[in-house]
């Protein structure tokens, strides 16, 4: 299964459409994305081409490629208009048997962990910062942020393939990879 990742797109329409331009080019088979769609929040500048409403309609056009979480600046007025569900605070999945927690980062996140087992895997956005990290009992992943990164990061998303978490820039460009140890 090949799964893109992407996290805090905060209404940009200029970045979603080159998420969902790379989705095309990845020929991955759904987007996780791990919240803050539409909403700029108070503590963040106003993303590139910052227009909700062009975002609104560009995620509902996929609706049925999607797998979302909530963001802390995401709200029940958004799942008014989005047609897929963003309201769950987080999403389990399994990964060639890895249980995967995808959450936004707001409320489990290092310091606060959800219930893992050793060698799980903990995915979340919210920092706009990428980490790939082996943290001893668990893995830590963030893709970054598709709209607005932090830290001296390049806007980027994440991709998962056969055991191997790639993240990339907007343009499709390897920044770093990981390969989960066994």
């Amino acid at each position: 299964m090949k799964l893109m990742i992407a996290s805090d797109v905060h209404g940009s329409a200029y970045y979603c459409r080159k998420m969902l331009e790379r989705y095309q080019e990845e020929k991955a088979e759904k987007i996780l994305l791990l919240g803050d769609l539409l909403y700029h929040g108070p503590r963040n500048e106003l993303p590139r081409e910052y227009a909700p409403k062009e975002v609104i309609f560009m995620l509902n056009e996929v609706r049925e490629e999607l797998l979302c979480v909530r963001g802390n600046c995401d709200a029940e007025v958004d799942q008014m208009v989005l047609k897929f569900p963003i309201l769950s605070d987080s999403l389990i999945l399994y990964l060639d048997s890895r249980m995967v927690f995808a959450t936004h980062g707001h409320v489990y996140h290092g310091e606060n962990l959800p219930p893992l087992r050793k060698g799980d895997i903990l995915l979340h956005g919210h920092t706009h910062i990428q980490a790939m990290e082996n943290r001893g009992d668990y893995f830590y992943l963030n893709p970054g942020s598709v709209s607005i990164p932090k830290n001296g990061n390049e806007n980027s998303y994440m991709v998962y393939e056969d055991g191997i978490f790639i993240i990339k820039d907007m343009e499709g460009r390897k920044i770093r990879d990981f390969v989960m140890d066994l």
